[in-house]
């Protein structure tokens, strides 16, 4: 007898291969929907830069190494509270002027809103600073470590807080040691320096380095205290050329436990012109009231303006 192909067999296969494809030309149309991600601060044109540790180390140094010195004018919002209390006062449209040279040496002088008379004027070496703030005449000295915190906030602003914030340290790799994230999603694209160092036995975290994959810029910094908490937080943004040197035009900086930030746009930029030594000599004026902090706890505090002019206690 002569054998017939099944094909009833064939047409089931045909018919479930039609549904298949069926589904699969719908699901394409209907069931299936594609997003394009938009991260903040990204741009959805452009691609994701690949980049290991040691590409990011050099970053890091080599934007350090390019800055020896600078004198920037800058609008300021600083601002009092934190977060956690949810409080915080900003006070907007303070002109400032920062003045910086290696390896530690900063002046920052601010002028109060509309009538741009000095609100204060500090200083500082690396190691101490001096504070002059000429609404309350008073003319504070004291260490760069703040030994005993002020209950006024603004006496324990500190210059080096800027100077560590706005510079971006190397990685010394002969005390610390990295690791590295990528910290991907759809929200953010980054890659996270981890930075460590063992203290007393123990391993703790003692900075992170943020980039941004779009552009492999740094854009976040966090300073950690040896607990764990965090010292600063600073973030940068908007990158420029200032006399072929890059540098962020937009930093906010955050310091959590002393319950103060500031957030600093550059109106102009002068980097590696040279600031003279006298551009860093802040003596005390004549008849103001010397009062030393960080080195005497318990010592009562004298009251600091606040940058609208008002005293804050």
């Amino acid at each position: 007898m002569p054998h017939w192909p099944d094909w009833s067999a064939k047409l089931r296969r045909s018919i479930g291969l039609g549904l298949v494809l069926a589904l699969l030309a719908a699901s394409s149309s209907c069931a299936i929907r594609r997003r394009v991600i938009s991260r903040q601060g990204g741009n959805t044109a452009q691609k994701l830069q690949i980049a290991d540790e040691s590409a990011l180390l050099e970053s890091i140094a080599r934007e350090y190494r390019a800055v020896r010195d600078f004198n920037a004018t800058v609008d300021m919002v600083p601002a009092l509270g934190s977060a956690e209390k949810n409080h915080i006062t900003e006070y907007k449209d303070v002109r400032a002027y920062i003045l910086f040279r290696k390896p530690a040496a900063i002046r920052i002088i601010g002028l109060y809103p509309v009538v741009r008379s000095k609100a204060f004027d500090m200083t500082s070496d690396g190691t101490s600073f001096k504070l002059y703030v000429p609404s309350r005449n008073a003319f504070v000295v004291g260490s760069n470590d703040i030994v005993q915190p002020s209950p006024n906030k603004l006496e324990n602003l500190r210059p080096q807080h800027f100077v560590d914030a706005l510079l971006v340290r190397p990685v010394d790799l002969k005390t610390e040691k990295i690791l590295l994230e990528n910290l991907t999603d759809e929200d953010q694209a980054s890659y996270i320096l981890h930075v460590i160092r063992e203290r007393g036995g123990k391993l703790q975290l003692v900075r992170t380095v943020w980039f941004n994959r779009v552009n492999l810029q740094i854009s976040r910094q966090l300073i950690f205290d040896d607990k764990g908490n965090i010292l600063t937080d600073a973030r940068y943004s908007e990158w420029k050329p200032y006399d072929n040197v890059a540098f962020p035009k937009h930093i906010e900086i955050n310091r959590p436990q002393d319950e103060y930030g500031v957030v600093i746009d550059l109106v102009k930029m002068d980097i590696n012109k040279g600031v003279a030594d006298d551009k860093f000599v802040l003596e005390q004026p004549e008849g103001t009231t010397l009062r030393a902090v960080g080195r005497a706890p318990g010592a009562p505090a004298v009251p600091l303006a606040t940058p609208e002019g008002k005293i804050d206690h």
